[in-house]
């Protein structure tokens, strides 16, 4: 939107930050400037496709295409008109059909594909559908009178329950004061020990927010669709911890791989008998990977080795000392 310009008197956002860009039905752009001076009388035409517009007309652009405006425009304008839902038919064909008639007609008059013919048709259809038309825009107004009512009340509640909040923080504040001047009080004139009197008053307040936590409400606890709940962690039972006494849980097996050939060498056995030796040494970034080339030496070795014995044809293998 930077690079923007008012196709008439070329001012940009970039000279003018306050630049108010407006669009009309006919998809094209005006600064505020030059709409106020074009339009002074409420009525003109526009400087590129030359059609009548009204001054009343112009809305901000809102978005950086003005195509995207047109259209926009034009789909609420048809859309009020071509009102029916899917009850309004028989069967679902019917009902995507009367779709695509729809988004034929935007596409056409957004385009100024047969604007003529396409005109004819919404003329058409608003005499034929007059009835329709009235009703479901009588029944769009009641839903949207109940939502607003919905909304209303909804922010009424909302209100309420701020005041409420401030109401209950005001009275706590005033509680924490009193108690507090109880205490210099009982400091000043009581003979008793100023430890005690202070240990006593603290036990009372714990006993106080006790005893308020558990008046209020269990956390309400929700879930997810796969029935896994969340909201109230905290009261979540786990699993006891496993005692010693009781055994292992888990036995370790060492893997055993079959081998048909010679015994590959360990790890030890590779540096001393000189298996590394013709092989590259592993890099910095290549050790600080993990990898080490005594790694790649030993799993070759234990796969070179692993079939040398194999015989297809029979089906117990004899191994024999090298």
């Amino acid at each position: 939107m930077d690079d923007q310009a008012c196709p008439r008197c070329k001012t940009t956002k970039y000279r003018n930050p306050s630049l108010k860009m407006l669009v009309n039905v006919c998809g094209h752009t005006l600064c505020e400037n030059c709409v106020d001076l074009l339009f002074l009388k409420g009525s003109g035409s526009c400087p590129e496709c030359k059609i009548p517009l009204r001054r009343t007309n112009f809305r901000v652009q809102m978005f950086e295409d003005p195509m995207v405006e047109k259209e926009v425009n034009i789909r609420k304008r048809i859309l009020r008109d071509f009102n029916k839902r899917e009850e309004d038919f028989a069967t679902l064909r019917e009902y995507n059909d009367y779709l695509e008639e729809i988004e034929t007609i935007i596409y056409n008059l957004a385009n100024n594909i047969d604007v003529v013919e396409t005109n004819k048709r919404i003329e058409q259809y608003k005499r034929d559908n007059k009835e329709q038309i009235a009703k479901s825009k009588s029944k769009l107004g009641r839903s949207e009178y109940e939502l607003e009512e919905m909304i209303e009340l909804e922010r009424q509640k909302e209100e309420e329950r701020r005041i409420e909040l401030v109401r209950e923080d005001a009275e706590a504040k005033k509680k924490k004061i009193r108690e507090k001047e109880a205490l210099i009080d009982e400091l000043t004139f009581s003979d008793a020990n100023a430890k005690n009197i202070v240990e006593s008053f603290a036990s009372a307040i714990q006993m106080q927010k006790k005893e308020v936590k558990a008046s209020l409400p269990a956390a309400r606890v929700t879930q997810f669709s796969t029935g896994i709940k969340f909201g109230n962690q905290g009261n979540q039972n786990y699993l006891p911890m496993p005692k010693i006494e009781e055994g292992p849980l888990y036995s370790y097996t060492p893997i055993w791989q079959q081998i048909e050939g010679p015994t590959p060498p360990g790890w030890r056995e590779l540096q001393s008998r000189g298996y590394v030796s013709h092989i590259r040494n592993e890099s910095q970034a290549e050790r600080a990977g993990g990898f080490k080339a005594h790694v790649a030496c030993l799993r070759a070795l234990q796969e070179a080795m692993a079939g040398l014995y194999h015989n297809p044809s029979q089906r117990q293998t004899e191994f024999t000392t090298v």
